[in-house]
């Protein structure tokens, strides 16, 4: 904590000892008289006569010297865009390019040789003394730390320039090359890609903040106009250089900004005392009110202070300055995105002034409606990048802070009855969480925060509110008595009609946060009761037998008779450990919070709505899944205009087609070998083979590691096996599937580097996967946080999909199956591909075709993509032409490949799909 001491002439008179104690929030420090004055301070410019002044003191945390600023990220972000496009315009839009410079060129040969010789040494000599006379007067007014972060953005451009610029000389595509540099003028070499001053320099005034400067910017642009016009007159650079230096320039600095931070003008507790001074207040102390625990992700209240009046009770003001407003700005960008129109806050980023004006409605709107809410009595700008929110002082503790004994049902009752307030207005809190209920000493509830509210709000956002409610009060009392208030209060109508929007997407991040957190707990709890389950049942048995040893008759039965005992006993434990495990699930199996919600709405009215309200717009994933889909659309574009396919066509081996098409179509029988082998259970064999079919279609709308998993379980559980030994048994056929894939991975790879060795010796391909395994196993287990996320996978592994195993075991022959189908499914997906290789006249090795799909198809798995749409084309191409393939093979061969196994049997799969789902077999 510090303290400031300020007296409003600019001369301190006095000194006091000791400093505020943290629970003090009305004691003001003891006031010092002026010496020049009986009783007072020497009256300030303005000040009525008569007055009496005093010493002021501000207790607050020290804030930060310098912030990182999210509009700083948001132009590092732009301007890599803004790089990106330039580079692919440059080597894409040739004809533009050349087209472009060509007419520069015929129009600069019009200019006289002696204005382009002034502009050139003008020019050069400027762009040095601009940025030198900036530095200059900054150094002369000490604010010699912006000057130093140009200095540090000037240097990183530099290196920035110089890499680029090795880049586009040795490894850049050559219509990038062309379009960012020529010829020299002399003749002699080629023009630089970048400008290695002037990227720099640009770095430097946009770092220093010489940009913001009025007057120094209209010089700026002159000299970088004038230069920018000489060089291009000159011929040493191309308009594409130019905006890519700018680019570089810019980007650079502002991530530079970021990186370090700006320097922190957050307006501190003595501006806040000369703000109330210029709205008629006469401040005695100023206290920083700091909540306790972190602020939540999504508020942006602002800093808090409780103030004591020299005649007066005291006053609550709240603090919103630019970089608080800013918090959680991307957050809240995404959920703009993300969520349906209307439901989200209907403000971004708006400026101080605005945000002003809605609290102020909020406030003023929430009274009238008859809530209890503070009364807010004056507002004030605290300069350009602050504003300040005078309140009548309330006192008491919020919600978060009360213990459970002290959160009554008469406390209940009030918070509905606030909130009820609020509804009849039609007006939105948007954030009753517990941080937002203010409780007083005489047991009131006080609606704070309100300035994220809405008026005239919509019947969706209302219900919102209701829902966010219930489960705030959940969190705290229970479901049972959380909806019970909120039915006294608000009538079982209202409670019942919010039951669609009670989803997590539709909850505050601090509620979804504190729901996880339940979800985890809950999640272990079932474990641990699974392990002990198994652990009892084990002790149960070794007593029985100790028993049974002890009683049994002394005549020693034969070898053959111990076998079939041993058989029988290790079948009855296996039986008796799984029933003890499904026993244990279905006795701690618990619901999740606003299950028990919506268990108790219902309870109240039966036929309420259930089904939830659609909220998202766009997921995550859907995103994802458009990016990379728009970048495997480029990719397969370009390589079908880079290769003649109509011609690889014509002259295609049919008969090796032929057998590509079988092989795609035997290893739809193989998964479901694979699939049966691992369910105890009796599946028929032709119904399995057409849920391997549906997920053809499956996988055309979900990622393929994903699709395929849903569907098997689906049909596992339509098939008669219970949900959890479903999930275990699909969870098994992936666990054995993959530790094949890696062990017939590093066999065909080992085969593959041995093909044109004389000796037996490794790849070093196989040589640096096992590297990169041994690298990884040592990092997950030398960093906690990794080596607990592993051992809890490991952990739910070993409570479902071994003992899963272990079924399996018992059956040599599904075992047999299981194995032999994950093997069949990689051979028969190699012979296809090896087939197509060979009908458009390639020819490799099995083992290198092998190890081509095998970490193609790993890739694909892993792409979020539907199917591993470009992912696995990229990946088989690529891998076709490093094993020695030309261009003009492999990619038809792909593409082959790919129509046999991905797009061809989704009319099947559909159609599989249908036929399941109406017989109730899916």
């Amino acid at each position: 904590m510090i303290r400031d001491r300020e007296e409003t002439a600019g001369q301190e008179t006095g000194q006091e000892k000791g400093a505020h104690k943290a629970g003090e929030a009305d004691r003001a420090p003891r006031s010092v008289p002026a010496p020049d004055r009986p009783g007072g301070r020497p009256r300030a410019s303005g000040e009525p006569a008569g007055a009496t002044r005093y010493a002021v003191s501000v207790d607050e945390p020290l804030l930060a010297a310098r912030v990182h600023r999210p509009a700083d990220l948001v132009s590092f972000i732009l301007g890599l865009l803004g790089i990106a496009v330039v580079l692919a315009v440059a080597g894409f839009a040739h004809a533009t390019t050349s087209g472009l410079e060509t007419d520069i060129t015929k129009g600069t040969e019009r200019a006289p040789d002696f204005f382009s010789s002034f502009t050139g040494t003008t020019a050069s000599v400027a762009v040095l003394i601009v940025p030198v006379a900036f530095a200059v007067e900054r150094l002369a007014k000490r604010d010699g730390l912006k000057i130093a972060d140009g200095v540090l953005a000037a240097v990183l451009a530099h290196g920035t320039a110089l890499a680029t610029d090795l880049w586009v000389t040795n490894a850049a595509p050559g219509a990038i090359r062309e379009a960012l540099s020529h010829t020299a003028p002399s003749g002699v070499g080629m023009t630089d890609p970048v400008h290695g001053y002037l990227a720099p320099v640009i770095a430097y005034v946009t770092a220093s903040g010489m940009a913001r400067r009025p007057r120094w910017r209209v010089a700026l642009w002159c000299v970088l106009l004038l230069d920018a016009f000489a060089v291009l007159v000159g011929g040493y650079t191309t308009p594409f250089s130019i905006a890519l230096t700018v680019l570089i320039g810019w980007t650079v600095a502002s991530g530079t900004i970021y990186a370090v931070g700006s320097p922190n003008v957050r307006p501190t507790g003595q501006n806040l005392l000369a703000g109330l001074r210029r709205v008629g207040f006469a401040p005695l102390t100023a206290r920083r009110v700091v909540e306790e625990g972190p602020e939540s992700a999504d508020s942006d209240r602002g800093r808090g202070y409780l103030v004591t009046l020299e005649d007066g009770a005291p006053l609550d003001v709240t603090v919103v300055d630019r970089e608080q407003q800013a918090h959680g700005f991307f957050y809240r960008s995404w959920r703009r995105l993300s969520l349906v129109g209307g439901i989200t806050q209907r403000r971004a980023l708006l400026s101080l002034r605005q945000a002003l004006e809605q609290e102020a409605l909020l406030a003023y709107a929430a009274i009238a409606a008859g809530a209890n809410a503070p009364k807010l009595i004056a507002t004030s700008e605290l300069g350009p990048d602050a504003v300040m929110l005078v309140y009548e002082h309330i006192g008491g503790r919020r919600l978060d802070a009360l213990a459970d004994e002290e959160i009554t049902d008469d406390l209940l009752h009030e918070a509905w009855t606030q909130v009820r307030a609020l509804q009849s207005r039609r007006i939105a809190h948007r954030r009753l969480v517990g941080e937002s209920l203010l409780v007083d000493d005489r047991g009131r509830v006080f609606l704070t925060d309100l300035r994220g509210g809405e008026i005239a709000a919509g019947d969706i956002v209302l219900r919102m509110d209701v829902a966010q409610m219930l489960t705030t009060m959940a969190l705290r009392v229970g479901p049972e008595r959380s909806v019970a208030s909120a039915v006294a209060v608000l009538g079982p109508d209202a409670v019942a009609a919010s039951l669609p929007l009670l989803q997590p997407i539709g909850l505050s991040r601090s509620t979804r946060g504190q729901l996880k957190v339940l979800n985890r707990e809950r999640a272990q709890r079932e474990r641990e009761a699974v392990l002990a389950a198994v652990s009892a049942e084990k002790e149960a048995r070794e007593r029985s037998r100790q028993a049974h040893a002890a009683h049994e008759a002394p005549d020693s039965p034969t070898a053959k008779e111990l076998s079939k005992a041993a058989k029988a006993e290790r079948k009855a434990e296996n039986k008796a450990e799984k029933r003890a495990m499904e026993d244990a699930l279905e006795e701690v199996r618990e619901e999740d919070l606003l299950a028990r919600i919506r268990r108790q709405v219902l309870l109240i009215r039966p036929q309420a709505p259930v089904e939830p309200v659609r909220l998202e717009r766009i997921k995550p994933r859907t995103l994802v899944t458009v990016i990379a889909g728009a970048f495997a659309a480029y990719f397969l574009l370009s390589q079908l205009t880079s290769v003649p396919i109509g011609d690889a066509i014509l002259h295609a081996d049919w008969r090796w087609a032929v057998i590509a098409v079988l092989g795609s179509a035997a290893s739809y029988v193989a998964a479901a070998c694979a699939l049966s082998g691992f369910v105890p259970e009796r599946l028929s064999l032709p119904r399995t083979v057409l849920a391997q079919v549906a997920g053809s279609f499956v996988k055309l709308v979900a990622p393929a590691a994903v699709g395929g998993v849903a569907l098997n379980t689906r049909y596992l559980q339509k098939a008669g096996v219970r949900p959890g030994l479903a999930v275990a048994s699909v969870g098994a056929s992936q666990l054995v599937g993959l530790g094949a894939h890696i062990v017939l991975l590093m066999t065909f790879g080992f085969i593959t580097g041995t093909e044109k060795t004389p000796s037996l010796s490794p790849s070093r391909t196989v040589m640096a996967g096992l590297l990169t395994a041994g690298v990884l196993v040592l990092v997950v287990t030398a960093v906690p946080a990794l080596r607990k996320f592993v051992s809890t996978r490991v952990r739910a592994l070993f409570a479902g999909v071994v003992p899963r195993m272990l079924d399996v075991l018992q059956r040599p022959a599904k075992l047999l199956t299981g194995i032999g189908g994950t093997l069949m499914l990689t051979v028969t997906f190699v012979i296809c591909l090896d087939g197509c290789v060979r009908a458009f006249g390639g020819h490799l090795s099995y083992s290198a075709t092998a190890v081509v799909f095998l970490a193609g198809n790993a890739l694909g798995s892993a792409a979020p993509t539907p199917g591993g749409v470009g992912a696995v084309e990229l990946a088989l191409t690529g891998g076709l032409i490093a094993a020695g393939l030309p261009k003009e093979v492999a990619t038809p061969a792909v593409l082959f490949f790919r129509l046999l196994t991905f797009w061809l049997p989704v009319l099947p799969g559909w159609l599989s799909f249908t036929h399941l789902s109406r017989k109730g077999q899916l």
